[in-house]
């Protein structure tokens, strides 16, 4: 599916170019966005890669991966029935799924690739993904968040009268996507067409053995048994006292005419990211393991992993750069638009509804330059808004996580992350109408 999906991408846009005499751009484009993938995209996240995986693996010397799998594994047991549950993989998914809850982009990403490499040590079949890692990526392109700040940001900048307008509808848009991504996800492994053996024997001349194997020795798998001492629990108890004064202290220094909502957005914009890392060493303090060490030992795979992506990033970034200079986005817009609108979904918002899927950058953009012309508090100001907050960039998504464990055979997650986004957007549309 992903092969057929990149052949279109470059055929269409060549294609279209060829006629449109944007032949020019289209290539300066597919230049641009190969350095863009490497220079940018692939070096940009290995910093990020190695602070969050470093920081995942204090997480689970100290226990706390066991613990949090033990907690969840009635759901998550349900969900992904072949991984174990105090197994790597398991506590991965937990933080990359949480990290995306509370709109931590940085964080997600990390947690997430190394899900998969932890996924890729159960595989049986190397280049063809299992089915725990269809719905790993299905619930991920559904793209739950509880605020989509960024979004809000971009409304407020553009003189939003309501710029957190868009937080309930979604949420049930992007909870719609998300139980239609489980659902499509579960009957879809079951059937002949999208089994492992049928995609590991078209898949069996192109795919490597395995060198993927779990970075994280058997005794961290279940989790360390160490007892903190009354003084590290003092001390660490007396931080976060600390901490929650000084953040008190700052909300009531600002402009009494601030908001709730304004204190709350400060709270997670500053002081989230910094009070979670401050959290994860010294939970690993208070549970006596060399912070260090740990935070050392996991940070080394983020090097490896950025690497290992980069040809798939260059691949994804470079033909949906090509689809759009072309002109053949403005092409498939124009020829879809007849259908949905009768359907009530605006013109004005279909080149979001078809960017989205394919470039998160793009897709911002263009939300942007719509609300910018048509104003944020318009009708389709919201419906933009909310189908960015509710969607996700389905295909860069699955060439990075794909990428890293060097899948070939996506089996039906390329369906199952499609149905998603076209639920996400239907929901985005239904929902837009009965709240704008």
């Amino acid at each position: 599916m992903l092969n057929a999906i990149f052949i279109a991408l470059i055929a269409g846009a060549v294609l279209v170019a060829a006629f449109t005499d944007t032949m020019a751009a289209t290539n300066q484009a597919a230049l641009d966005a190969a350095k863009h993938a490497v220079m940018v995209v692939a070096l940009g996240l290995i910093g990020p890669m190695a602070l969050w995986l470093g920081l995942m693996r204090v997480l689970r010397e100290a226990g706390f991966m066991a613990q949090v799998a033990r907690a969840l594994e009635p759901v998550m047991r349900r969900l992904f029935p072949d991984v174990p549950a105090e197994h790597p993989a398991m506590g991965a998914m937990i933080l990359n799924l949480s990290a995306n809850v509370l709109g931590l982009g940085n964080a997600a990403t990390p947690f997430g690739l190394k899900a998969m490499r932890e996924l890729e040590t159960l595989n049986p079949r190397p280049g063809v993904a299992t089915d725990s890692m269809a719905l790993f990526l299905a619930i991920n392109t559904s793209g739950v968040a509880v605020l989509p700040l960024g979004v809000i940001a971009i409304r407020s900048s553009l003189g939003s009268t309501n710029p957190a307008g868009i937080v309930v509808p979604t949420l049930l848009a992007t909870a719609c996507s998300m139980v239609v991504a489980v659902l499509v996800a579960k009957v879809l492994q079951g059937r002949a067409l999208f089994s492992a053996e049928r995609a590991g024997a078209n898949a069996a001349a192109a795919a490597a053995p395995s060198t993927v194997a779990s970075s994280d020795p058997p005794e961290y798998n279940a989790g360390v048994q160490r007892r903190s001492g009354p003084i590290r629990r003092l001390l660490v108890a007396g931080f976060f006292v600390l901490l929650v004064f000084a953040l008190v202290r700052e909300l009531s220094s600002g402009a009494p005419s601030t908001s709730l909502f304004d204190g709350v957005k400060l709270a997670l914009d500053s002081w989230l990211l910094p009070a979670l890392m401050a959290a994860i060493v010294l939970f690993g303090f208070a549970r006596r393991i060399d912070v260090y060490d740990a935070f050392i030992s996991g940070a080394r795979e983020g090097f490896e992993i950025a690497i290992m992506i980069i040809p798939y990033l260059v691949a994804i970034l470079v033909g949906v750069a090509m689809f759009r200079h072309s002109g053949a986005l403005g092409a498939l817009t124009a020829a879809v638009s007849p259908v949905t609108s009768p359907l009530g979904f605006p013109a004005e918002a279909l080149p979001m509804a078809l960017i989205r899927p394919l470039s998160g950058s793009g897709g911002m953009a263009v939300m942007t330059e719509t609300m910018t012309t048509y104003g944020p508090d318009s009708f389709v100001g919201y419906l933009v808004s909310v189908i960015n907050g509710s969607t996700e960039t389905t295909f860069y998504v699955l060439a990075l996580y794909f990428g890293s464990v060097g899948v070939r055979a996506a089996r039906h997650t390329v369906l199952a992350c499609l149905a998603a986004d076209f639920t996400g957007i239907a929901a985005a549309l239904v929902f837009s109408r009965i709240f704008f």
